[in-house]
């Protein structure tokens, strides 16, 4: 897949007393769209409750580069930056984009999938393993142990 894109809509409630996004928006951003692409491709809440899988994050983090302010049309994209051969962990990026040709700021989010009973990482379902392949990878993917 080439790309995937979530249009996002700035709220009042997102902006902080210097009116432009609060900081914690933009990692909410990432995850809706990460959610919206798994749902999207057939990876839904359900299925995680019914193989007892969901991500958790190891570390995620955002570079600012542009203010974003009520108005600004936002979209979010997703690419795979790495991961291992059966995706149970994985490196996503966001590019949250500003005006469709503004880079606003880059999120990256280290992950993988807890066992939700077992409460210890877990490796994917089949289902779930085709739906990460269809994800768009970046031109610096690599695969990883």
């Amino acid at each position: 897949m080439d790309k995937f894109s979530l249009d996002v809509q700035v709220r009042w409630a997102d902006l902080d007393p210097n009116f432009h996004l609060r900081h914690s928006i933009y990692y909410d951003w990432g995850a809706m769209c990460r959610v919206d692409f798994l749902h999207k491709y057939g990876f839904t809440s359900q299925m995680m409750v019914q193989f007892n899988v969901g991500p958790i994050l190891f570390r995620e983090e955002c570079v600012f580069k542009k203010e974003i302010h009520l108005r600004d049309k936002v979209t979010v994209d997703l690419h795979l930056l790495k991961a291992r051969r059966d995706y149970s962990r994985w490196t996503i990026q966001h590019n949250i984009m500003k005006d469709s040709d503004t880079i606003a700021a880059i999120l990256i989010c280290d992950g993988a999938w807890l066992d939700t009973v077992k409460r210890k990482l877990a490796i994917l379902p089949t289902e779930a393993i085709e739906v990460f392949q269809k994800m768009p990878v970046h031109e610096q993917f690599e695969w990883s142990n």
